[in-house]
């Protein structure tokens, strides 16, 4: 039984099925994901006994980090190693035996990477979602893996637990958490949610909602199921374009959701008092940074409700497009602030190891961005 990833309602009924205390599951929950003890013996809020049984019979598999990439700017990108192991969904079914019946699904072995971005108030942690990403984004050097498969909620949370207790000694007194790595979490929407809850449970991780934010390249169906959960992270739209010509181009899903049933969806998702939904615009140089594609982008903010800009100028890769020109930034930003949109732009961290928007790839550092699957 792979313990992490599992809520405090799963713990629980793994422990009754063992024969021990119901309360058991959620000892074992506050010491994962609260105190972030992450091997048994650890655990010092079971008894002995228990504590070598699980070690027996039950696993906290964490992936293996292969490398680490720090920046001149103080971040650290993450290339982590996930294990083959086996992806389990547990069953609160018993057997006539009283043994637990469970549904196992091999893993692919695959490589994902995640990026701590220390700062003087908080620290923000940039995590993946899936190991690279389906979604084609032509700009996007994660596009140039393709899929290699979704990650389970387990794999995602490690991702944060493991930066923390390694950064444990000089930690910020505020998280934040960014679905922006590697994938699209909205096509992996049960074990987001799954790890999202976790995270964002005042007994787990205890991260705020408003300090965590999802990423999405404009998956209508997810963003509406999103809308419907009770405890929700803060949503980003990936734009990137002005038009519909423009974004099919940049963003094969646009074709599937175009503009305007992705904009329509934005505008009915629920905000919390002063939340905004956030559209981020990666400016490529000379192909969305003109001051026509600033004036459609003020236009499309119209009658959203809270909206926000982030202008992102493109990280270099090896990719054909080129950083937009300070001064055609400059005059984007202007447009939109002109127009009464709130604009920021944001320059991104970890550019020199390749940790910044758009240049997560499995690669080296300086090196020519090929993957480095094992």
């Amino acid at each position: 039984m792979e313990l992490l990833g599992k809520s405090k309602d799963e713990l629980r009924e793994m422990c009754v099925a063992m024969g021990e205390p119901a309360y058991r599951g959620g000892q074992i929950y506050h010491a994962l994901y609260a105190e972030r003890k992450l091997e048994f013996a650890q655990i010092t809020n079971l008894p002995a006994a228990v504590r070598g049984r699980l070690a027996k019979e039950a696993t906290i598999t964490l992936p293996v980090v292969k490398q680490r990439f720090e920046s001149s700017d103080g971040s650290v990108r993450y290339l982590f190693e996930l294990g083959t192991g086996e992806k389990t969904t547990f069953n609160t079914e018993i057997t006539e035996s009283a043994e637990v019946t469970e549904k196992r699904k091999p893993l692919r072995p695959a490589s994902v990477e995640a990026v701590f971005m220390p700062s003087d108030s908080r620290q923000t942690i940039c995590v993946s979602t899936q190991a690279g990403c389906a979604v084609d984004c032509q700009f996007c050097m994660t596009a140039q893996l393709g899929l290699i498969r979704n990650l389970t909620a387990g794999e995602i949370l490690a991702q944060v637990l493991m930066p923390l207790e390694e950064h444990k000694e000089r930690l910020a007194p505020r998280t934040n958490i960014v679905l922006m790595g590697q994938g699209e979490p909205l096509l992996n929407y049960d074990a987001v949610m799954a790890a999202l809850r976790i995270l964002l449970d005042n007994a787990g991780m205890g991260i705020a909602p408003r300090h965590a934010t999802l990423s999405t390249s404009g998956i209508v169906p997810g963003i509406e199921r999103l809308a419907s959960e009770t405890l929700r992270p803060k949503l980003a739209v990936s734009l990137n374009a002005s038009n519909d010509e423009q974004r099919n181009a940049l963003m094969p899903i646009n074709k599937k959701y175009p503009l305007r049933v992705l904009l329509e969806a934005c505008k009915k998702f629920p905000r919390g008092a002063r939340e905004y939904v956030t559209f981020e615009y990666v400016l490529l140089g000379g192909v969305n940074d003109s001051p026509e594609d600033a004036r459609r982008v003020a236009k499309m903010m119209t009658d959203l409700g809270r909206v926000k800009v982030n202008l992102i100028p493109w990280n270099p890769g090896a990719l054909p497009f080129a950083e937009p020109a300070p001064e055609r930034v400059h005059a984007f930003h202007k447009i939109l602030l002109e127009k009464g949109v709130p604009v920021f732009t944001r320059y991104s961290r970890g550019r020199d190891v390749m940790a910044a928007c758009g240049q997560l790839a499995l690669a080296d550092a300086g090196s020519s961005l090929l993957p480095v699957i094992g």
